[in-house]
């Protein structure tokens, strides 16, 4: 928490602060580097300008005097000898992976302004790395017994630095990327998968650099304006909804006075079927399924609840499930879309089953049909408002003469998305509907379940 007070608050003042800090790794670090490498290996550049001064010490020497030169030399640990300068034609190079690194480091790293050796620098005579330098036109300079090393002074000056910079700067910025940008804008994209627009707590935290922090509350003020945004237009909406009550009623009683006739009937029927459509919207509107709080509740009783509902009144639903399994959700909200599920399929079907079941993670909510069922390609779009495919199951209830105008299966979707789940269609066998609903239980260790 301490370091936290130093560092910039800006994205780009970090990035300075990690450059001006890979500078000074890199410059300690390399000079380490640097004395190690010049410790461990033989520089060969410096081998190169010993064997060439040694040959023009010898092609200035008697021929008579040359031995005693080489003598000395080899005395002192260099293993020089004089062979014919035929034996040039002799040289090998490296193998091919090795002279295709050797060419690699000549372009990357070149000698310092130094006359390459006879053969080049790399050059192998009976299987041994030899360094050669001419002495006259007859006489080769041949030396030998050093360790085999592509190491030039190039390298070794420049090399450590360049291989630190390369590893701190990538370090130093993965972590940076990580932890700086990744992390921020991974927070913050879960926090707008999961938004809840009725919620009037901030969900996108602003914490981190500045401009994370900006992005953050600019997220936050734009949500905000959706929000308000939504109200104005729901509130709109539901006093249109109350507003066009009274002239409705107006039209029902002056209807009512009307002769008994065509005309008549077909005027109920308008205003019975505009009064329906208003009782749908103004009840899609409430969403007060959206504020109802998450709380612990027991799943299994309100789905029990809900079945027994609709079998005091002669409709075919069942229950089947545990007895008990506590989560946390929104219980009146569960019971509204359980209850839509149920009253969609009994306008349809002559069995309905709701089914409880604990998947670890998720509550599965099952309502089964045997009614004629729907089109695979219309079963995402049922969820959506005053949705009427005219492949889909026949809309109205002959039993009670309503009509249905496409907002009860709209509302269960916007309930399992208040709860973070999932709602998917499937058909039954042999005929009929399955709505599936996955409730996330936030754990399996918070989940009671007692089997029947």
């Amino acid at each position: 928490m301490r370091l936290k007070r130093f560092l910039p608050n800006t994205i780009r003042g970090q990035i300075t602060l990690i450059i001006i800090v890979a500078l000074i790794v890199v410059t300690l670090v390399g000079r380490a580097l640097e004395q190690w490498a010049r410790d461990a290996a033989p520089d060969m550049e410096d081998i190169v300008t010993r064997v060439d001064t040694m040959a023009e010490l010898l092609k200035a020497s008697p021929p008579d005097t040359r031995e005693a030169i080489l003598s000395a030399s080899r005395a002192a640990g260099w293993n020089f000898s004089l062979e014919p300068f035929s034996i040039s034609e002799s040289f090998t190079g490296p193998s091919e992976p090795e002279g295709a690194l050797a060419m690699a480091i000549d372009v990357l790293f070149p000698a310092d302004n130094l006359r390459p050796p006879v053969g080049g620098w790399r050059t192998f005579w009976n299987g041994e790395r030899v360094i050669a330098a001419k002495v006259d036109d007859d006489t080769l300079l041949v030396l030998s017994g050093f360790p085999d090393t592509i190491l030039n002074s190039a390298i070794l000056n420049e090399g450590p630095y360049y291989s630190v910079a390369i590893v701190v700067l990538i370090a130093f910025f993965f972590i940076f990327a990580i932890r700086v940008i990744t992390e921020p804008i991974k927070r913050i994209s879960e926090a707008a998968m999961h938004a809840d627009i009725a919620n009037s707590s901030e969900i996108f935290e602003e914490r981190g650099p500045v401009e994370i922090v900006a992005l953050a509350h600019a997220l936050n003020a734009m949500r905000s304006r959706i929000r308000v945004m939504v109200e104005s237009r729901t509130r709109m909406l539901r006093g249109i909804g109350h507003d066009l009550r009274t002239p409705l009623t107006r039209l029902r009683l002056r209807a009512d006075r009307m002769e008994e006739g065509p005309v008549r009937d077909g005027l109920l029927s308008d205003v019975m079927r505009i009064d329906g459509l208003l009782n749908e919207v103004l009840k899609y509107l409430r969403d007060d399924y959206a504020t109802e709080p998450i709380q612990r509740a027991d799943v299994a009783s309100l789905l029990q609840t809900v079945c027994a509902e609709f079998s005091d009144v002669g409709f075919p639903v069942r229950f089947e499930g545990p007895n008990r399994m506590v989560i946390d959700c929104k219980p009146m909200a569960i019971m509204r879309a359980v209850t839509n599920l149920c009253d969609n399929s009994v306008k349809f079907a002559t069995e309905v089953t709701v089914s409880l079941r604990n998947c670890k993670a998720d509550c599965e909510i099952r309502v089964t049909d045997n009614g004629p069922g729907i089109p695979e390609h219309l079963r995402e779009r049922v969820f959506e408002p005053f949705f009427k495919g005219d492949e889909a199951r026949p809309h109205g209830d002959a039993r009670e003469g309503k009509e249905d105008f496409g907002l009860g299966l709209s509302i269960v979707a916007d309930i399992v998305h208040a709860h973070r789940g999932a709602i998917s269609l499937s058909d039954n066998a042999p005929s009929g509907l399955i709505f599936q609903i996955l409730i996330p239980t936030h754990g399996g260790n918070r989940t009671t379940s007692e089997a029947k």
